[in-house]
């Protein structure tokens, strides 16, 4: 683990706000930094190299993969785990406490609307769109997912 990751683990050892974290968590063909089972969330922390070389495109196909699997990818900057973890901490809780999935607004669809007569695909799993950079405010954690 590299100082950032084994940082953020000390904090999250007491499981604030209740998020149990998995660590080193392996999934596929890849070893996930952090992984919260419940909301099916992978937590990366990318460091410098994340941006050097081929490694972007490769993140962007580990994401797209993890996406196709039903889970979510939060990437975190390194560099802020080790400014200011607490916030870090602080917004993994938030973004682990907010609901994958909402509840419909009205009653189920009907069958006379056609619904019952699609063919079932294999892979209902819908890809993420890819997080687009953002700029944030002094003190506040940028995650990206």
């Amino acid at each position: 683990m590299t100082a950032p990751e084994v940082r953020l683990w000390a904090l999250f050892k007491s499981r604030p706000g209740g998020v149990r974290l998995r660590r080193q968590h392996p999934i596929g063909p890849f070893i996930l930094d952090f992984y919260y089972a419940r909301a099916r969330l992978a937590i990366e922390i990318d460091g410098m190299t994340h941006d050097m070389g081929d490694r972007p495109e490769r993140d962007r196909r580990r994401d797209l993969w993890l996406a196709d699997q039903g889970i979510a990818t939060l990437r975190i900057a390194a560099s802020e785990v080790m400014n200011d973890a607490e916030a870090v901490v602080a917004a993994i809780c938030a973004r682990c406490a907010s609901p994958l999935h909402h509840p419909a607004d009205g009653p189920p669809p009907h069958a006379t609307h056609g619904e019952d007569e699609r063919p079932l695909s294999t892979n209902t799993r819908r890809q993420l769109p890819l997080p687009s950079p953002s700029r944030r405010e002094p003190g506040e954690c940028s995650l990206r997912m």
